[in-house]
């Protein structure tokens, strides 16, 4: 603990002390601390005038009063005050200030959620604690538990047992369904302070999965970008789901569950979905160490791409991609692109872990259920399944009550996610294929470029690599070093050779329809874009050369 932060505890106990109250540190600060974990947000509770001890807190700490409701108030001490004189500079420190609820104290913690938040031990004994460096918690090696300095714990329900053996553990039967909004706060308690859950606690669990969809979906939203936003996203959506409560928050993908997908998937949609999430983390976590790490791992050593392709491909195909300059395309070229667009101002790494970028990826196949078919020799496929899947996921993010960004977000990643891939199945990619990509995303093309990336390694799973991967006859199409070559092209495209590619428009869609005589309407917006991929080709270099290729181009459709 920093010395302001204790400062401003021993100011807090030091004055309940001069209003002759006793003041106790309750709930997930208390649990923190016993944890060693670090806490900027102090719960307390006091038998006093909840209001008034917490206006004069605040005066007396330099910070700002909020009155939360009849029995709480808010003291927030900002990252810079004043005491006596002293300039103090630190982090934001939140002080609630509760009455109590019920009769006593233990009341008001047997209405908690669980064991380890019911908790509480006199402020002052905690801050003396701290002061002598001796307070904590470790196993006496006894199967018990011993604490550095004695303290007079309130533990009705025995929670700090629960902590030191790390397990979460509801306080009563109750309590999802006095909250269900807890189901999911159990999964984000667990996944931040490495909790295991109780097997009873995991029967609560399944029995009221249910009731989650009685919560005011903005507080669902929160707690569901919370799990998402830390690594090891993929491990708690199957946590979720193996308790029954990712169907009930995304009911899309009930028919997806056990639906086999054809080769080269290894899972089924369901898990696929949840498999390209570990995958994307994987991906961005790779791109984001060292290059030398990167050139170590096994994404890129199963084969060195850009030697596989001086032997697989012809020179005009080396000349096309740019090796023969001495151009790689690998993870390590990628994250130098990726480096060089965060300095443009296009794309941030931290964009990467984004919660809606994480329930994207989960999203992206939403739409195969409804798309499957099976054709007369028993072939299984998923035609349109993107453009199926964009209203589908849309809805799934309105009734999370997302932004306008995010909602754009997965809606791009759903409907283009196949495009990649695609592109290098016929060979290098054209200029007029990078330019349509980007013209239809923009900067959200280089997200949806690495999101296919995971995409491959989740549907090759185990696969990925082998002989099978590669394809038959000694193919390329498909293979893992073809789909980093056209990524890696997009991105250099993009990122390097933009106004190439997408050069400043030559005419306006208004002088256009001046020049030519025509009215507003589709016509116009197609001649402006095959003016562009003219420019962008080299064909075209002025707006009178611009002129001539739209009267050309006009004199032929009639």
């Amino acid at each position: 603990m920093d010395n302001r932060t204790l400062r401003l505890l021993q100011l807090t106990a030091e004055h309940f002390s001069s209003q002759r109250q006793q003041a106790y540190l309750v709930g997930g600060s208390l649990r923190n601390i016993l944890l060693g974990e670090p806490c900027s947000d102090w719960d307390i509770v006091t038998g006093g005038d909840a209001p008034t001890l917490a206006r004069q807190l605040a005066d007396k700490l330099g910070g700002f009063y909020a009155y939360l409701h009849d029995k709480a108030c808010r003291v927030i001490v900002p990252p810079l005050t004043a005491q006596k004189d002293v300039v103090e500079v630190g982090q934001e420190v939140i002080f609630d200030i509760s009455s109590l609820k019920g009769n006593t104290l233990e009341h008001d913690l047997r209405q908690r959620d669980f064991t380890v938040n019911a908790i509480a031990a006199p402020l002052d004994e905690i801050v003396r604690s701290i002061e002598l460096g001796e307070f904590g918690i470790q196993e006496d090696g006894r199967g018990g538990y011993k604490r550095g300095t004695p303290l007079h714990f309130i533990d009705p329900l025995h929670g700090v047992g629960d902590i030191v053996a790390r397990r979460l553990r509801a306080v009563d039967g109750e309590v999802f369904r006095h909250d269900p909004l807890r189901m999911l706060r159990a999964v984000r308690l667990m996944m931040r302070y490495t909790l295991e859950m109780d097997g009873w606690t995991e029967g609560l669990l399944m029995r009221d999965s249910s009731l989650l969809t009685q919560v005011a979906p903005e507080r669902v939203r929160d707690e569901l970008y919370a799990i998402l936003a830390p690594d090891g996203a993929r491990e708690r959506l199957q946590f979720l789901d193996d308790h029954g409560l990712l169907t009930v928050l995304i009911p899309e993908f009930i028919p997806a569950r056990e639906m086999s997908q054809p080769n080269p998937h290894h899972w089924d949609v369901l898990q696929h979905s949840l498999q390209t999430v570990g995958m994307w983390e994987k991906l961005v976590g790779l791109l984001q160490q060292p290059a030398e790490e990167i050139r170590q791992s096994p994404l890129e050593q199963m084969k060195h791409v850009q030697q596989s392709q001086q032997v697989r491909q012809t020179p005009d195909e080396i000349r096309e991609s740019g090796l023969e300059n001495g151009e790689e395309c690998n993870l390590v070229e990628i994250q130098a692109l990726l480096r060089e667009a965060e300095g443009q101002g296009i794309f941030s790494f931290a964009a990467l872990s984004a919660p809606a970028m994480k329930l994207a990826v989960l999203l992206h196949d939403i739409g195969k259920p409804a798309t499957r078919t099976v054709d007369e020799d028993g072939a299984v496929h998923f035609y349109g399944h993107p453009q199926t899947g964009v209203p589908l996921a849309l809805q799934v993010m309105k009734r999370l009550k997302a932004s306008t960004k995010d909602c754009r977000l997965v809606q791009q990643v759903t409907a283009h996610h196949m495009r990649p891939g695609q592109l290098g199945l016929s060979g290098p990619v054209t200029p007029r294929a990078v330019r349509r990509f980007f013209v239809d995303l923009g900067p959200t093309g280089i997200l949806v470029a690495l999101f296919s990336l995971a995409d491959h390694l989740a549907t090759r799973g185990p696969m990925l690599g082998s002989d099978e991967e590669e394809g038959q006859g000694g193919s390329k199409a498909g293979s893992w070093r073809q789909h980093v070559e056209v990524v890696c092209g997009l991105l250099r495209d993009y990122i390097r050779n933009r106004e190439r590619i997408m050069p400043p428009r030559l005419i306006s869609a208004e002088e256009l329809m001046k020049r030519l005589q025509l009215s507003p309407g589709p016509i116009v917006g197609e001649l402006l874009e095959q003016i562009a991929e003219a420019q962008a080709e080299g064909v075209i270099h002025s707006k009178e050369e611009a002129l001539w290729f739209a009267e050309e181009k006009l004199l032929r459709t009639k």
